[in-house]
């Protein structure tokens, strides 16, 4: 298929910060790249050679205030595919993240939710689950 989103970018105040909330919850790698007097900073979400669908990504500073929280966003939001909602939804509020919608059934597929991580950033929890009701 063509023109598929190939590599996603997270906005980020701290990046140490953010890097260890994503670390914790997800499991995530970092690749510092050296790029000047700056490293960007990727992110693997998987090796290789996995055969998990997905993609990878990386983080870059932040270039103004986050939005207000309920403000919304003015951005793509991402969401990550999950196997247990309520086992992640607890590792991103221990990490610091906090709910920004909650958990609801997308009847027959799905459950879905949103949150916001330590950078003030969206991002959706989605877990597959055809009972979802």
């Amino acid at each position: 298929m063509k023109n598929r989103v190939v590599h996603f970018e997270i906005q980020a105040e701290d990046i140490e910060r953010a890097k260890k909330f994503y670390g914790e919850v997800f499991g995530w790698e970092f690749q510092g790249w050296p790029m000047g007097s700056v490293t960007y900073w990727a992110i693997v979400t998987a090796p290789k050679e996995s055969s998990e669908p997905g993609i990878n990504g990386g983080f870059v500073q932040r270039p103004c205030p986050p939005p207000k929280p309920e403000q919304g966003t003015n951005a793509f939001t991402c969401t990550i595919q999950v196997e247990n909602f309520d086992e992640i939804a607890k590792k991103i509020e221990v990490a610091g993240g906090k709910v920004a919608m909650p958990k609801f059934a997308l009847p027959g597929m799905a459950w879905q939710g949103y949150f916001l991580d330590t950078e003030g950033n969206t991002f959706g929890l989605h877990q597959v689950d055809t009972n979802a009701k």
